[in-house]
């Protein structure tokens, strides 16, 4: 599977929010988008969601059967996909848990929580968490979505210095087989693990394949069937 933007650029009622930038990434990529401070780089990864048409170029993907929409989810957007500051890590992630049609009754959010060694911060104002705990916990919700194949991290480093908070779990992720982009904007490219794609650009850097040879690529869940012998 790629997913494939072909000099996409967007254009605002106040002028261009988007310069033309390409880029490819596949299951098991890992790639890092950087562009300065403001809309761009969010509209850039809300562009490879399929959240916002293209004012030029096309974004497509290519080896699988199913829309933008479901395939890439965006991960902490401003103004977008960020949770309410004000409310508790667990309403938080039983809205996300919801959104992924995961059980997200109480007990399940509680147990969710546990899992992810988050439980003594349940009842958290979510602006008050850790900005490594914050990011990696909506990045891992997001991953629950069945069918996501894409997890864009928008903007991890508004939160922190530490670039190696965010690209460890961005390099993480790539390595279960999920096709990850970071979108960076306050860290110097100096500081960046790797070179990174830039907003504006046509030709850019490889991604980085962070998933092994023997890696299985994320599939849909099986159904089972009313003999109880999955389909």
């Amino acid at each position: 599977m790629h997913v494939r933007a072909d000099r996409v650029s967007l254009e605002g009622h106040h002028g261009t929010l988007l310069p033309p930038t390409s880029l490819t990434i596949g299951d098991g990529d890992l790639a890092i988008v950087h562009g300065e401070p403001g809309v761009g780089v969010t509209a850039f990864g809300l562009a490879l969601a399929g959240r916002l048409k293209p004012t030029t170029g096309t974004v497509h993907a290519e080896g699988v059967d199913a829309p933008l929409t479901e395939l890439v989810a965006v991960v902490d957007a401003p103004g977008v996909s960020e949770p309410d500051d004000a409310l508790p890590l667990r309403v938080v992630a039983g809205e996300e848990l919801a959104l992924a049609h995961r059980p997200a009754g109480k007990e399940d959010v509680a147990r969710w929580l546990a899992d992810h060694g988050a439980a003594p911060f349940a009842g958290t104002r979510f602006e008050t968490l850790a900005p490594a705990l914050r990011t990696r916990l909506l990045t891992e919700l997001a991953a629950e979505r069945k069918g996501v194949r894409v997890l864009v991290l928008d903007t991890p480093d508004r939160h922190t210095s530490d670039v190696g908070s965010w690209a460890g779990l961005a390099r993480e992720q790539a390595e279960r087989g999920l096709a990850v982009v970071v979108l960076a904007a306050t860290t110097p490219l100096s500081a960046l693990p790797f070179t990174p794609a830039l907003v504006g650009a046509a030709e850019q850097p490889a991604p980085q394949h962070c998933a092994s040879p023997t890696t299985p690529e994320p599939t849909e869940e099986l159904t089972e069937s009313t003999d109880g012998v999955p389909e």
